[in-house]
């Protein structure tokens, strides 16, 4: 389920190269797919934040925004961002050192020429959209 994509979504990715562009759209059908699957976390509101492409939580108050865009200005790589002040990149390191590139406390990075890991990206995008509940708990 990807959806129509809003405008402030395609106008935060205008001049983007393609090749990039494409990642960025694989990227949000992931974090859409994923919220439709999950009634605990249900609509996400899409919006930019920062001039990134960023999904809220705001009708469950299930986790904590999650954004995408390229990363510090490269035509060559895409980042999935998270909140620094939540233990999500400690975690996903823990969990996906071999498998995935992190910037700091605050980024997954991926490579446009690299096959996106889908299960582990999957998983991390999970664990950030249902943050809160975890929290809770």
């Amino acid at each position: 389920m990807t959806g129509k994509i809003p405008e402030q979504t395609c106008s935060a990715w205008e001049g983007l190269p393609e090749a990039l562009t494409e990642k960025l759209l694989r990227l949000r059908g992931l974090i859409l797919d994923i919220a439709s699957a999950d009634p605990d976390i249900g609509p996400l509101e899409e919006t930019l934040k920062w001039g990134q492409a960023a999904f809220l939580t705001s009708a469950s108050g299930s986790g904590t925004t999650v954004r995408i865009h390229r990363h510090k200005q490269s035509a060559e790589t895409y980042a999935l961002y998270v909140h620094c002040q939540t233990d999500l990149i400690e975690r996903y390191q823990q969990l996906y050192s071999e498998t995935l590139t992190f910037d700091g406390k605050r980024a997954v990075v991926f490579d446009v020429n690299d096959e996106l890991p889908v299960d582990a990206v999957r998983h991390c995008i999970t664990m950030a959209l249902t943050y809160h509940l975890r929290k809770a708990r």
